[in-house]
């Protein structure tokens, strides 16, 4: 007796279905295949991705393809199952790393000298200070204005990294004496930027977390060496840097033997004009979730403009970071480095007014 069309239609999907289930099975046997290719590429030193095999495996699906699907076809599909056995295999390289999260409850939290200030606890802490140390003055003066608020970390810049060799390179060491000095006089940890492994030596009397800037997010001999230092280090995302890229600056650090570190999201680089960077307040959010280290917004740098710091300020706490680095100089309009986007003193009042009732994510 003859099927009805419905019947056949049944017995046709019963068929697909089946077929379904053994693609199914022979894509879990290729994945298998795949980790165990991943393994070998490791032992040998060797990238996963290689774009001549993905050619070769494509032109010989091409050369197989007897329809009804065009080649164009076979391709897109083949290739969608490139990209998924690629991403597996960089998500279980990221799950293997030292900075990646493996729990929800799993953070690093890191004390400052006094014993009591903490970043990464869940408390929301600041980072304020002028760009760079120009003198005792102007420091007394500023940290006078952040201890009325409870600022625990102070900028001591006093090497500063320029676009242009002309502009202003910092006070040196008589900086970071400066620095140090006030700081001790207002009971608070001093941070600034370190150039060079060879600076080490004098940084240790001086810094208590040392500061790699942007532009040296991937010179690995610093990181490296920093990895050796008892003291914490604040990681700030270089100027177009992935965050897979920044995540394994900082492994560069704690892989050598120093957990202690603070990631800054600086803001990007992109074609906007009308700020100095974008601020990637979502990779904040990712950080958050990939890393257990503590996660800082700067809303100096990202902005370019100190009329803006506000609401990223409270952005950023809304966002569920750790705290804000934020610029902040007794008399903006004649400090000798970007002074578009320091606050005045008053202005620093006001922000701290402004994020008071922003509850952190």
């Amino acid at each position: 007796m003859s099927q009805s069309p419905q019947e056949r239609l049944q017995a046709l999907r019963a068929q697909v279905d089946s077929i379904n289930l053994q693609i199914l099975d022979l894509l879990t046997q290729r994945a298998r295949t795949v980790q165990e290719i991943d393994k070998v590429h490791q032992d040998m030193g060797h990238e996963f991705y290689d774009p001549q095999r993905e050619a070769q495996m494509l032109n010989a699906l091409e050369m197989a393809n007897k329809g009804p699907f065009s080649n164009e076809t076979i391709k897109a599909l083949f290739r969608e199952i490139f990209r998924a056995s690629l991403a597996m295999t960089e998500q279980a390289g990221r799950a293997k790393i030292l900075v990646h999260r493996r729990t929800p409850e799993q953070r690093t939290i890191i004390t400052m000298p006094d014993g009591v200030t903490k970043i990464g606890d869940g408390s929301f802490q600041l980072i304020a200070g002028p760009c760079a140390v120009e003198s005792h003055e102007q420091m007394e003066e500023a940290a006078a204005a952040l201890a009325q608020r409870g600022v625990k970390i102070i900028r001591g810049m006093a090497y500063k990294p320029r676009t242009s060799p002309y502009e202003f390179q910092g006070l040196g060491e008589p900086g970071l004496k400066i620095a140090r000095q006030v700081a001790d006089k207002y009971g608070m940890a001093v941070t600034s930027e370190i150039m060079d492994a060879s600076q080490i030596p004098m940084f240790m009397d001086y810094a208590d977390i040392f500061w790699v800037g942007a532009r040296n997010m991937q010179n690995s001999f610093l990181l490296r060496a920093l990895g050796k230092v008892d003291k914490p280090i604040i990681l700030k995302r270089g100027l177009a840097a992935t965050l897979e890229e920044f995540l394994y600056a900082a492994e560069y650090i704690v892989s050598s033997g120093n957990p202690n570190v603070i990631l800054i999201e600086r803001g990007i680089r992109t074609f906007e004009k009308w700020t100095r960077n974008t601020l990637d307040i979502g990779g904040v959010t990712v950080l958050k979730l990939e890393s257990h280290l503590p996660v800082i917004v700067d809303i100096s740098h990202s902005a370019g403009r100190r009329d803006i710091a506000k609401p990223l300020a409270r952005v950023a706490k809304a966002s569920g970071a750790d705290g804000l680095m934020v610029e902040v100089h007794p008399n903006p309009p004649v400090a000798m480095s970007d002074a578009k986007q320091q606050l005045s003193i008053p202005e620093f009042h006001a922000l701290m007014d402004e994020i008071s009732d922003v509850e952190m994510a």
